[in-house]
């Protein structure tokens, strides 16, 4: 391995341990204040941060799939794809909560569920509902897909430059991480559902040649369909 190729690595490595870092450690001393919100408000700061200081390294979104999609059948081809992705994020989610409730282990029991205390009040409330609709879409939709996927990935890929598996060791990490995430209110099984469905997507996000509108649009449409459950207490 020739020095620049290493010299390389290791600033993308040194990158992704601090700008993860950071992420976690916004989002806890945010949680001293606003707990509730504390993940959407550090990580859509955390992304306008990266992205000036990204931009003085000469990267940009556009080069990490936030980019504009070009011809008509390119278009067109968004809404396979966009069905593809909520039909991956829903099945893997019930196949694994199937299978880890198979093994013993069980989401957090009633009264220990801090996501029932999270999204508390948005039961046939509009005003509520509303609320966490626009957080769903713009922190879950559009901010988690833009770090998680298209942020982590492609600066793992960097780090592991030169494995045979870099792809598939960079999509598994960045899952990891994306799981960890939800750690603080889904509990153990939830972070291996959501870094299940992280998996899930990442892969997506390669196949889709590193489109990440089709996964916006698959991730904004399951957390609105979440967050309309709880509204109209559905139950699923």
């Amino acid at each position: 391995m020739n020095k620049n190729l290493k010299r390389e690595r290791l600033t993308a490595l040194t990158e992704v341990i601090a700008v993860v870092a950071i992420a976690f450690l916004s989002k806890a001393a945010l949680d001293h204040f606003f707990w509730r919100f504390s993940g959407p408000v550090s990580l859509i700061t955390l992304l306008i941060l990266l992205t000036v200081y990204l931009r003085r390294r000469g990267i940009y979104w556009s080069g990490m799939g936030l980019r504009a999609v070009p011809g008509a059948k390119s278009k067109w081809l968004m809404i396979p794809q966009t069905l593809l992705g909520i039909v991956a994020i829903i099945l893997t989610g019930v196949v694994t909560q199937v299978a880890l409730q198979a093994i013993g282990i069980e989401p957090l029991p009633e009264g220990q569920d801090v996501a029932t205390d999270r999204f508390a009040g948005i039961a046939g409330n509009l005003p509520v509902y509303l609320m966490w609709l626009g957080i769903g879409i713009v922190s879950g939709g559009l901010a988690e897909e833009m770090f998680f996927r298209g942020y982590l990935i492609t600066r793992l890929q960097a780090v592991f430059s030169g494995a045979r598996l870099a792809p598939v060791l960079a999509v598994f990490t960045a899952a990891v991480i994306f799981g960890f995430g939800h750690f603080y209110y889904q509990g153990l099984s939830g972070w291996i559902t959501t870094g299940m469905i992280g998996a899930v997507i990442g892969l997506l996000f390669l196949l889709y040649k590193r489109n990440l509108w089709p996964l916006i649009i698959a991730h904004a449409f399951v957390d609105a369909l979440g967050m309309t459950s709880m509204y109209m207490e559905w139950g699923i």
